[in-house]
């Protein structure tokens, strides 16, 4: 006789900690399921470099919050993430920082560099976008080095929506963001 088994195995925090630490790949996991990438290409990883740097003179300029690149952010046992560059106000990090460094909620903006692949794609097209909105991110920017575009998501009532897809010529500005300016080539130069 033969058995069914239905339910998937619902990855947590706590299973991360089994694993073999490995420097060259990132754990993540998006409502109980495990994503395992390599370190990133060269140019994934200069382009999120290059929009952590516009960011960083930014914030720094106006004082108004901080940016980093590949914080941990731990939203519940079952949704914990490492995404490329995050902007968080300065209000918002006094509230959601942890005794270990970590986010344990949602910084106003977040960018995701795409990795090339299918699975890498869903994760932050589909897994991401819909984890992200549920958390409360009010932008997320979708980067993509091989195209050189920025998608722009923003919330609209409940959801992030894709507001904009920009092109290396477009400028980029945030309503989170007061006076903060880039042409997008500089993301990907």
């Amino acid at each position: 006789m033969s058995q069914i088994i239905t339910d998937k195995i619902r990855w947590t925090t706590s299973d991360l900690e089994l694993l073999a630490v490995d420097e060259w790949k990132r754990y993540e996991i998006i409502d109980g399921e495990l994503f395992v990438t390599r370190a990133p290409h060269w140019q994934h990883q200069g382009a999120a470099g290059n929009i952590y740097l516009e960011l960083q003179i930014w914030s720094r300029t106006s004082g108004l919050g901080e940016t980093r690149q590949t914080p941990g952010i731990i939203f519940t046992d079952a949704d914990n993430v490492i995404p490329d560059v995050v902007w968080i106000s300065n209000e918002r990090l006094s509230q959601l920082l942890d005794e270990e460094g970590h986010l344990t909620g949602a910084p106003e903006l977040i960018v995701e560099v795409l990795s090339p692949g299918a699975t890498n794609e869903r994760r932050d097209r589909e897994a991401k976008l819909k984890l992200y909105s549920l958390k409360g991110v009010q932008e997320y920017w979708i980067a993509d080095w091989r195209l050189q575009q920025i998608e722009i998501y923003r919330r609209d009532a409940a959801q992030l929506r894709l507001m904009a897809t920009l092109l290396p010529n477009d400028e980029i500005t945030s309503p989170l963001l007061p006076g903060f300016s880039a042409q997008v080539h500089r993301f990907f130069a």
